[in-house]
């Protein structure tokens, strides 16, 4: 009984906002065209955010702490002597792959020559300053002899070349480790790809060579020209690689993640244009029949000019803000689009079933009173989901930063098909109460007055007067719309039909086994490359990187951050076994084996033995680089001891995928919690993986709590509870659809997808709900019976919305981006199977599941009496008597 007093209230209160509305249509009609201009004008200034780390990895994760423990230990200006320098902070660097198109050995004389001209062209580039030009050499990594650090791989080929020159035949290149002339052994795993090998690892060919350039960036002045040198390495490589078309090169630096990230943006923009453009075609042509007085094509367009002015009005609230514009906001409108055209749609259906002969404010009434109601609740799902995504639980921010923006443009939304779309809708109804054009606004003759006229004429000014129409005409006047035309004569008996119904169920069980299938086969996303735009440098590098480079993970930091006895053979043997199965390219174990011949030649007590670590171990010159992979500390007796030390370990895999780094990660993390000395392990790939599982799913799962919560809550608000029963089953049934075949068409469930699916939620309801209301509020008649009214009052909304949306999301499918790709994917299949289901999957079930529908017999009562009155008629030839029953 209270659920429906308070529906009834709901409806009366949102009756009276019409009638106001009604009252005063050209208040309501400029009031949010000016907001809109108002905020949306900021938008001209927008930012765009610099940081993908910022964006895209946790906001808290324990490898952030991890960063912070070794930047403080090992400051980066002396971790780059090792030129593992992307094992901490990536900084400004510049990368460059080198291939053949042959599949030719990039060791053999033409390749040699040609890779060291390709370095001494990039340390030459200049980066003109006022005043001064620098080179590679002012922005290097030094040495201690202030020389430029360039990558190993690099001495390794001039020696190679030095040994042809002189004839030596006893100089061989060994993986992953090699040794120079000096005597010093440097990892080339990562330098070299695609390699063969001879007995005792000596390398027979590589088909790829990689050269790295690291750069300082200490200052602002230091860190703008190290962005200019980027950017000029990048133009020096494609010079080269037109010069040497035999050669194929894959430039990469330290922005262009950013860069392609951002490069979405640029190449969408004409895509989006074509989208548009077929959308208000499509509106128009939804909107529109050939009765030229009926017919709506402004509210069309009116429809998705409303859903631009929220849309822009959160674009300047975002931005006045301090918000940042990134690629992810291009789902923004799409998101719009699904909802403001719905809720619009919506409210020209309710206004097909107002009486003609009202006054415009009580047809408004009827529309706001009758349509209102769900799209309130529907635009509450949309705030409450996407509001809990926009809070701090939401670990990551370009997820948090998108919610955010949804939420502000979904509810000006909600404001503004209250007033401006209401307000298009009494302004049109004037229109159509004068008998005026419905596109050129001139008053419509009768047909009497246009049989002189030709036929294209007469067509354009085709209208039903109400007075040449009878009683019962004037409620099928709207039928000539071709969607409501198709709906109540074809369709709705097709779909009821009893040899029809095995066949949609059948569908069904497949569409579950499929989507049960592609569930099984979830995986999670965190490639960084997926988000970029296609055909750029991030994806040929990365493809070029996976395939000739994917023998060894990236370098891993292992870090030991306490003082233990070093001296002490069971700790170096822990030690030594914590590393197991890893590839140490540090001085680590050999100064272990350095310590235990050390310490068994002198038998020195603790203070004796670190006095002599310090003086001969360090002046030791095979060990003369590894002083920065230790740090000492001096007591106050002069008495020294090692505070921490680390080395660098690469892992042996099958293939560099993030899913084997992520339980790498996870295995070390366990073990170094377990283990007797104290360690961490670190890469800046970690800072993306780190709980990143927890992360994605954290705002699709706060989104379903809060849905099924607020559907609970609802159950209160609206007539039946029965209905909300209902949309959570179907929702669950979408979602879970959705998830299966997204997965079945290489979708991975990363930040894109993951915001979609929050978006899932809320567009089954906003198409299924009113659908859903409808049938279980009837009452009398049987199952099929309700369920043809409720296809034939909702409907027709919901196909237009459907084309409308699928026609806006084609062009998205031809961007040449990853990110847009996930969402084009995402979205299409959201709106086909919540199109399914509405058409096909609830019309076929709820004919045999509850609410019954049973007629229900009415106890006659004695003092309820029917008057029968009889009337005796004769026809003309009087030869029968006719009896007319009536009741009074």
């Amino acid at each position: 009984m209270l659920r429906q007093v308070l529906h009834r209230g709901l409806r009366t209160c949102f009756s009276r906002l019409g009638h106001f509305i009604a009252s005063h249509p050209v208040f309501f009609a400029s009031a949010p065209v000016l907001i809109s201009i108002l905020l949306g004008a900021s938008f001209s200034r927008y930012q765009v955010e610099e940081s993908v780390e910022h964006l895209l990895a946790p906001q808290h994760s324990l490898a952030k702490i991890e960063r912070n423990l070794v930047n403080s230990l090992f400051p980066v200006n002396r971790s780059k002597h090792r030129l593992y320098s992307d094992l901490q902070t990536p900084g400004r660097y510049g990368r460059v792959i080198v291939t053949s198109f042959q599949k030719a050995n990039m060791l053999d004389q033409h390749h040699t020559d040609l890779i060291l001209k390709l370095h001494a062209a990039v340390t030459k580039i200049q980066v003109p300053r006022p005043g001064f030009n620098y080179t590679f050499a002012h922005i290097c990594i030094l040495n201690n002899d202030k020389t430029c650090i360039v990558d190993d791989i690099v001495h390794v080929l001039e020696e190679l070349k030095n040994a042809r020159a002189t004839n030596r035949t006893n100089f061989a290149i060994t993986y992953p480790i090699t040794h120079l002339k000096d005597g010093r052994a440097v990892y080339n795993g990562h330098q070299l790809g695609g390699v063969t090998v001879h007995s005792k690892d000596r390398v027979k060919s590589a088909e790829a060579i990689q050269l790295t350039y690291y750069l300082q960036s200490i200052n602002s002045l230091n860190d703008m020209v190290a962005e200019r040198w980027e950017s000029s390495f990048c133009d020096t490589v494609r010079l080269f690689q037109k010069s040497n078309s035999k050669v194929r090169m894959y430039p990469y630096t330290s922005s262009s993640l950013r860069e392609d990230f951002q490069k979405t943006s640029r190449v969408s923009e004409r895509y989006l244009v074509t989208s548009l453009i077929l959308v208000v075609t499509m509106a128009i042509l939804c909107c529109s029949m050939q009765d030229c007085v009926r017919s709506k094509p402004w509210l069309g367009l009116l429809g998705l000019v409303t859903i631009s002015l929220a849309t822009l009005t959160a674009a300047g609230i975002i931005n006045l803000t301090g918000g940042k514009y990134n690629s992810t906001f291009l789902g923004v409108p799409f998101i719009m689009l699904g909802h403001g055209l719905y809720g619009t749609f919506e409210m020209l259906s309710s206004w097909r079933k107002t009486r003609e002969d009202q006054h415009v404010k009580e047809r408004t009434a009827a529309v706001y009173a009758d349509s209102m109601l769900s799209f309130s609740l529907t635009t509450a799902m949309y705030l409450v989901t996407f509001g809990i995504g926009a809070s701090p639980f939401t670990n990551i921010e370009a997820a948090r930063i998108f919610c955010c923006n949804s939420c502000i443009a979904i509810f000006f939304n909600y404001l503004y098909v209250l007033s401006f779309y209401g307000s298009s809708l009494v302004f049109t109804g004037y229109i159509e109460n004068n008998y005026q054009h419905s596109i050129f606004c001139r008053k419509v003759p009768k047909p009497e007055a246009l049989q002189e006229k030709p036929a294209w004429y007469r067509f354009l000014l085709t209208a039903r007067f109400s007075e040449d129409t009878t009683e019962g005409e004037e409620a099928n006047t709207y039928e000539s719309h071709l969607l409501v035309c198709f709906l109540k004569r074809y369709y709705c008996d097709w779909i009821t039909n009893t040899y029809v119904k095995p066949f949609v169920v059948l569908f069904y069980l497949i569409y579950i086994s499929f989507a049960l299938m592609g569930y099984l086969q979830v995986s999670e996303g965190s490639d960084l490359s997926n988000i970029v735009a296609t055909a750029t440098q991030t994806i040929e590098y990365t493809t070029a990187q996976q395939k000739y480079f994917s023998n060894y993970s990236p370098v891993i930091g292992f870090y030991i951050y306490e003082s233990i006895e070093y001296w002490n053979t069971s700790v170096q043997e822990d030690v030594l076994e914590y590393t197991k199965g890893f590839v140490r390219i540090s001085w680590f174990e050999s100064y272990l084996n350095y310590l235990r011949k050390l310490n068994v030649s002198t038998g020195l007590p603790k203070k004796n033995f670190t006095d002599m670590l310090r003086n001969s171990f360090l002046k030791a010159p095979q060990f003369s680089h590894f002083q920065e992979d230790i740090i000492f500390s001096k007591k106050y007796n002069d008495e020294v001891d090692v505070v921490a030390s680390r080395m660098f370990l690469v892992a042996k895999t099958m293939e560099t995928n993030r899913e084997e780094l992520y339980d790498l990660l996870e295995t070390l993390r366990r073990l170094s919690v377990t283990s007797k000395v104290k360690f961490i392990v670190f890469n800046p790939s970690f800072v993306y993986m780190d709980r990143y599982a927890s992360s994605l799913g954290a705002p699709l799962h706060n989104s379903c709590i809060s849905a099924l919560f607020l559907l609970f809550f609802s159950a209160f608000l609206v007539a039946d509870s029965l209905i909300n029963v209902w949309i959570t089953l179907t929702v669950v049934s979408v979602e879970f659809g959705v998830i299966g075949f997204m997965t079945l068409w290489k979708v991975e469930l990363d930040c894109i997808s993951v915001l979609c699916l929050i978006y899932g939620i809320n567009y089954t309801i906003d198409n299924c709900a009113p659908l859903l209301s409808t049938f279980v509020l009837g009452k009398d008649f049987t199952r099929t019976k309700w369920v043809k009214n409720a296809l034939e009052v909702h409907g027709v909304a919901i196909l237009q919305s459907y084309l409308c949306y699928i026609v806006g999301l084609i062009p998205l499918a031809a961007v040449p981006s990853n990110l847009t790709c996930t969402l084009f994917r995402c979205l299409f299949l959201i709106a086909f199977v919540t199109f399914f289901h509405c058409f096909a999957i609830l019309p076929v079930i709820l004919t045999f599941l509850p609410p019954s529908k049973k007629k229900r017999k009415e106890k006659k009562n004695p003092e309820n009496r029917e008057e029968i009155e009889c009337v005796e008629m004769v026809d003309i030839d009087s030869t029968r008597v006719v009896d007319q029953i009536t009741t009074v």
